[in-house]
């Protein structure tokens, strides 16, 4: 099966810039946990088209920067994950980080939970972010 990996916009104008490293990246960081990537597709969008899924499938009234539909199989990494670039241009501000590099650490994140990684602990939270940080050395 042949990786597919989408990028679309759902409310807003937006340009994801250089989708085939991200293809390949991605790929890469799935291939480290033992992975293939099957079908994915990252759909970008407004904290309000966000905030209403939130509300609709997890019962959560509040903005967050990613959410990620699972539909992987034991060695195949599939799914839809939505991501508000309102809340990464946000975060990138909070944070003082570039903005490309914040988008880069939430695409990551939405594929690190496909992998298995969760972060709802603070142990979890933590072997999150050092994930986070070892696959975006890779990025090129």
């Amino acid at each position: 099966m042949k990786p597919t990996i989408r990028f679309y916009n759902e409310d807003i104008r937006f340009v994801l810039p250089q989708k085939a490293n991200y293809r390949s990246w991605i790929a890469a960081v799935a291939h480290q946990f033992g992975k293939k990537v099957g079908e994915l597709t990252f759909i970008f969008c407004s904290d309000e088209h966000l905030l209403s899924i939130n509300k609709q499938f997890l019962a959560h009234d509040y903005f967050t920067d990613i959410i990620t539909f699972d539909y992987s199989t034991e060695d195949t990494i599939a799914g839809d994950i939505y991501i508000s670039i309102d809340r990464v241009q946000d975060n990138a501000s909070k944070f003082l980080v570039d903005k490309n590099l914040e988008l880069q650490r939430v695409v990551i994140h939405g594929v690190l939970h496909l992998c298995g990684l969760k972060d709802k602990s603070e142990n979890d939270q933590k072997k999150m972010r050092t994930a986070e940080e070892n696959a975006l050395h890779f990025f090129k």
